[in-house]
């Protein structure tokens, strides 16, 4: 435990933004509240806030009302950020924990983040300052090892999958003058948001047709294929593909140099939606769309699942309880029950099973043959993104005219 004149308390977010980073903020704070722990802060814009000691004293607004407000905000209120802690911010990042006499801190992040979490626990060890770390979970890419999910997935997974009902249902409609769409979504080196698409397809002819995976190496030749039968067979095609898909000769289209190199060495490609659409449309000689919801997927509240709210702010309640309890240098997990039905309760895992560790989609959610995926990927995504709509539909085969 921290010595005991340290007891204030650090909460700082980074990384990409989910429809419930908020709702674990919220939950950290008000937690502290109740178990009595000091003075709470929050650092503006992540690691950057730590090591420029640019901090908030979130004390001053913990009323249930406010924090309420806050569990169902976009984005990160206390602002986010991708910064990577060198060597030489450590001592500038404990100085600052020094002079507000903070003894926790809590980091809600994903991968890179579980890192920032790791260093700045080891640079206060080698230091000699007691300071309990407990990193809490998120991310809509769902690519976290350690834990059954992560908070943030099931919501944008629920938008993935709306969204791709619905422009499954508007090629279909408009049919010759526009059957044929591409939606591109986020998942930088995983494929479980784009996977999600099929969550709400009920129908072999309902959207999608074809799921392109990072986990999969895209054949451009049977993406063609697979098109051309949907189209052939319905009258409209809908693919989904994830940002970071690529080809056995790397990122789709050939391209060869990133636009981007983020802190922690991440290349941004040009996404492969826009070619890939491009591709279909002179193949088949039509016209096709290309959509890209970017940011929209992950601050779309109106999208947001119950499931995964409930669980983001369990994730932040227990981070406090864990760190009451001694806990350090691990990340708060879910684990989902065996039995009938859907339940998670949650745990905790070493930083070092997570800190810049990526966990693919398993093999056995995937379908490399068709370009889909399983029903045991579907089996497992449902709970989390919530009950979808079933759309009517008066054309299609069988269908009678007078």
């Amino acid at each position: 435990m921290p010595a005991a004149k340290n007891v204030n308390v650090l909460v700082f977010q980074s990384g990409g933004c989910t429809p419930v980073m908020n709702a674990s903020l919220s939950e950290v704070v008000e937690e502290a509240g109740r178990r009595g722990l000091g003075e709470v802060f929050g650092a503006v814009h992540g690691l950057d806030g730590v090591v420029r000691d640019r901090l908030l004293d979130l004390g001053r607004r913990r009323t249930r009302g406010f924090w309420k407000s806050v569990s169902a905000t976009p984005g990160a209120v206390l602002g986010s950020g991708r910064r990577s802690l060198g060597d030489e911010d450590v001592p500038a990042a404990l100085d600052t924990l020094e002079k507000h006499r903070i003894g926790y801190v809590f980091t809600i992040g994903g991968n890179d983040s579980a890192d920032t979490a790791r260093r700045l626990s080891d640079g206060a060890k080698h230091a000699g300052k007691e300071i309990t770390v407990v990193h809490v979970p998120k991310t809509i890419d769902n690519d976290l090892p350690g834990t059954d999910h992560t908070p943030g997935y099931g919501s944008a997974a629920r938008f993935v999958a709306l969204a791709t009902m619905g422009v499954g249902r508007d090629a279909e409609a408009m049919g010759p003058a526009s059957p044929v769409a591409v939606i591109e979504v986020m998942g930088r080196d995983a494929g479980w948001l784009a996977a999600a698409s099929i969550l709400g397809k009920r129908e072999e002819m309902d959207a999608p047709h074809f799921i392109c995976l990072p986990e999969v190496t895209l054949d451009e030749d049977n993406f063609l294929e697979r098109m051309e039968d949907a189209y052939r067979r319905w009258g409209f095609a809908v693919a989904v593909v994830a940002e970071n898909a690529t080809t056995v000769d790397g990122p789709v289209a050939g391209q060869q140099e990133p636009f981007y190199v983020d802190d922690f060495g991440h290349a941004y490609y040009e996404g492969p939606g826009r070619y890939l659409a491009q591709l279909a449309g002179r193949f088949l000689g039509v016209r096709a769309r290309f959509e890209k919801p970017g940011t929209i997927q992950r601050s779309m509240m109106a999208c947001v699942s119950r499931t995964d709210h409930r669980e983001a702010q369990r994730v932040g309640r227990d981070a406090v309880a864990y760190a009451m309890e001694g806990r350090s240098d691990c990340m708060v997990s879910l684990v989902r029950d065996v039995g009938p039905g859907y339940r998670c309760e949650t745990a905790t895992v070493p930083l070092d099973v997570v800190a810049g560790k990526v966990r693919p989609m398993p093999p056995d959610y995937l379908d490399s043959r068709t370009g889909m995926v399983t029903r045991e990927f579907v089996r497992y995504a449902a709970p989390l993104a919530g009950r979808l709509p079933r759309y009517a539909r008066l054309l299609g085969p069988g269908a009678e005219s007078c």
